[in-house]
């Protein structure tokens, strides 16, 4: 038995090193246009295309990050409308997909950690696993004795100060999972505030 608690960090660090031991590349960024420029880079090499600028900007700002879609219609995007008839510069019309449905094998899995997002209030989030560029877990951790509510309650605050912030493509996120390296919860994105007013309450149901 250890005789002292592992440290939120300590926790943090051996996840992302057992994600990327299982075959996720592990992405540094440090800003929201890095993280675009990658998620160009992304979908270009799952739909086998090169894209210009002219035309990453009609998909991008038309369809992925639409400024007044929120997180329903995201949602509908990734689990229903995720392809998207793109025209190209020459006129002609190509099928570009965000996610590979009939064979999961070609998406392309990636792990970051402490990405910083600016938001109404600055916030640092713990680990984010990507899809084909795309953040669609968030994984919120917490060290050993920590009450685990606590990671919903960060996460709430996540989504009320800075998930939308900037293009929002934080708002994509399906998962969401905590842990405190002991307990771990997950929960999509369909049911995290019901979760989030269980887990307040304390009836939240326990998980094996």
């Amino acid at each position: 038995r250890s005789s002292s608690y592992q440290s939120e960090a300590q926790l943090e660090d051996a996840f992302v090193k057992q994600l990327c031991r299982q075959g996720y590349e592990r992405l540094v960024v440090s800003s929201e246009e890095e993280l675009i420029a990658n998620l160009r880079m992304q979908l270009e090499a799952l739909n086998r295309m090169n894209l210009s600028d002219k035309e990453w900007a009609r998909l991008f700002k038309g369809w992925i990050a639409a400024d007044k879609d929120g997180i329903v219609e995201k949602t509908r995007r990734i689990q229903r409308d995720h392809v998207y008839a793109l025209r190209m510069d020459d006129g002609s019309v190509r099928n570009v997909s965000l996610i590979d449905k009939r064979n999961v094998h070609n998406n392309r899995m990636q792990v970051m950690n402490q990405y910083a997002q600016q938001g109404s209030y600055d916030n640092r989030y713990d680990v984010t696993v990507l899809v084909n560029g795309l953040p669609l877990v968030h994984i919120e951790l917490k060290r050993r004795g920590v009450a685990i509510r606590e990671a919903f309650n960060q996460i709430n605050r996540y989504q009320r100060d800075s998930f939308w912030a900037g293009c929002g493509l934080f708002e994509y996120v399906q998962i969401f999972v905590i842990s405190n390296g002991t307990n771990t919860k997950y929960y999509s994105t369909s049911t995290r505030f019901n979760a989030i007013r269980e887990a307040s309450s304390g009836k939240t149901k326990k998980q094996k």
